[in-house]
């Protein structure tokens, strides 16, 4: 990418921008229950259930939270309580920026118009995206386009809303599974790949990849 300037940045927020915690919240409700190892498979599994819940028809995210929480103990043997899942859900709104985030949000903001697509409830997102420190132009939810991503139709809204087609924007996610595969079927061929160490890299999507947000301003020429 020879520094394409779009006319919108759009981004994932929880675990691209926001610190997504739902590792640490998982430990720390049933680290004491687990030795290492069967807390490591809890956590992958936990994360597995919530890609799950969301491929379907749109349901609010603390079902999401919860139905995944109580499939996760099923499968780990741990016992289920409904107020696990809730707790895990509240913390969501009370997670901040990876440290990286705000200065290089901020600088881009300068010139570009930036945009968040999140997995989140309109109750949710606000709390976290002004902890972003930067100026967005819009944030859409996944409440708000009755779809979660991976989902097409979630991406679509946003284009709608915006006003725009994906030739017309840099998507820049954390994750190839909800977002940069998807981004790829739908056309949109500017995109970067935040490497929080998520999952692995894979050359096929086409993309840049930056190691944090700091990275981001120089993909755009600033």
């Amino acid at each position: 990418m020879a520094h394409f300037r779009p006319k919108f940045i759009t981004f994932d927020c929880y675990g691209t921008l926001t610190n997504f915690q739902m590792a640490e919240a998982a430990r720390d409700l049933y680290g004491s229950r687990l030795d290492d190892a069967r807390m490591v498979e809890f956590i992958k599994n936990f994360a597995a259930y919530r890609l799950d819940e969301i491929l379907g028809d749109w349901k609010p995210y603390n079902e999401v939270v919860h139905n995944a929480v109580e499939r996760t103990c099923k499968r780990n043997g741990v016992t289920f309580h409904d107020e696990d899942a809730r707790t895990i859900y509240e913390r969501v709104p009370t997670w901040g920026p990876h440290p990286d985030v705000p200065a290089g949000l901020a600088k881009v903001a300068k010139e570009i118009p930036l945009v968040v697509l999140s997995n989140a409830m309109n109750s949710q997102i606000m709390s976290n995206v002004e902890k972003l420190g930067a100026p967005f132009h819009a944030v859409y939810t996944a409440q708000q386009a009755n779809a979660y991503k991976p989902r097409f139709r979630a991406f679509e809204y946003m284009f709608d809303m915006l006003g725009c087609g994906p030739e017309d924007v840099l998507h820049c996610s954390s994750s190839f599974r909800y977002d940069l595969m998807s981004a790829h079927d739908l056309g949109i061929k500017n995109k970067v790949w935040v490497n929080r160490g998520h999952e692995p890299a894979n050359q096929y999507y086409g993309y840049v990849e930056i190691a944090d947000i700091s990275g981001l301003p120089g993909v755009v020429g600033l």
